[in-house]
């Protein structure tokens, strides 16, 4: 069994660096280091006083400390952490495009009124979610052992729990939303014969060759040899080996809050018709 440090060490770098950044945030919420209202999304003071800051730091508030925060973040851990460690495998730069797209997306519609945010850090974490469940479509998922369903029906299953619980259901649509738009642009349009649009662009490659963190097979930008390595820690991308999705599922189904714990998926009943090969998962 592995030590909190070990695996804390073993995360990808995304979702380590993200999910850490909302756990100081709340920290230092928790600590009145600040008001959440200094770094909510506010397009008045935005255009008015050019506090641009809000425009991302509304995307690290995950609410307080409460059952709510902690569930999110086992989402990023069990959720991002797969999809960042499968289907963006070595393609470090092509997920962090992805959620920045993801990010842009809601900022455009939190601009609509009716769909207005101070924090949209809650839809893009389920947008990751949405993702998972089209990427993993056919992996067996129990809730509280008492229902067992596929993984395309999972964002459905938690926007339910959500409006059984009586949490605003408003951050989970957009977050669906947000999250087919991307798979619709990279996956089923260039599947249909459509051509792909929504390539990665050269400045989020030099962003991360810059980082120094993760993979990128076939970038444009070479790494730069003196980014830091300070923060670097040991993981299967770094050393050049690779990680089965059977041991990513194992690693992190113990945090599960709501108890999904995956099985074998099934074979032999036809039903992958929501999943297909793609840009993101041939690695064109």
């Amino acid at each position: 069994m592995s030590t909190p440090a070990e695996y804390y060490r073993s995360l990808p770098p995304v979702c380590k660096t993200y999910g850490v950044a909302c756990l100081m945030t709340t920290s230092a919420f928790y600590l009145r280091l600040f008001e959440y209202y200094n770094i909510s999304l506010d397009y008045g003071l935005v255009l008015k006083h050019f506090q641009v800051w809000r425009l991302i730091t509304n995307f690290f508030f995950l609410g307080p400390f409460s059952f709510p925060f902690a569930f999110r973040l086992i989402i990023i851990a069990k959720y991002g952490v797969a999809l960042e460690r499968g289907p963006f495998d070595k393609r470090t730069a092509d997920f962090v495009w992805m959620l920045i797209f993801g990010a842009l997306s809601l900022l455009v519609m939190a601009a609509v009124p009716f769909l207005s945010s101070r924090f949209l850090g809650v839809s893009l974490v389920f947008m990751m979610v949405y993702v998972w469940g089209r990427e993993f479509p056919n992996e067996r998922i129990s809730i509280y052992g008492v229902v067992s369903l596929k993984g395309f029906y999972l964002p459905w299953a938690m926007l339910a729990l959500d409006l059984i619980f009586g949490n605003p259901l408003m951050p989970d649509m957009l977050g669906i939303v947000v999250g087919h738009l991307h798979y619709f642009l990279t996956v089923l349009h260039p599947l249909s014969g459509g051509k792909f649009i929504l390539k990665t662009p050269l400045w989020v490659h030099k962003l991360v060759a810059f980082w120094g963190e993760g993979t990128q097979i076939n970038s444009p930008v070479q790494r730069d040899p003196s980014a830091s390595i300070a923060f670097r820690g040991r993981s299967y991308r770094l050393n050049g080996s690779r990680t089965s999705r059977s041991s990513i599922t194992t690693a992190t189904d113990r945090a599960g809050t709501y108890n999904f714990a995956q099985q074998p998926a099934g074979r032999g009943d036809g039903s992958v018709a929501f999943r297909g090969r793609s840009y993101r998962l041939n690695g064109c």
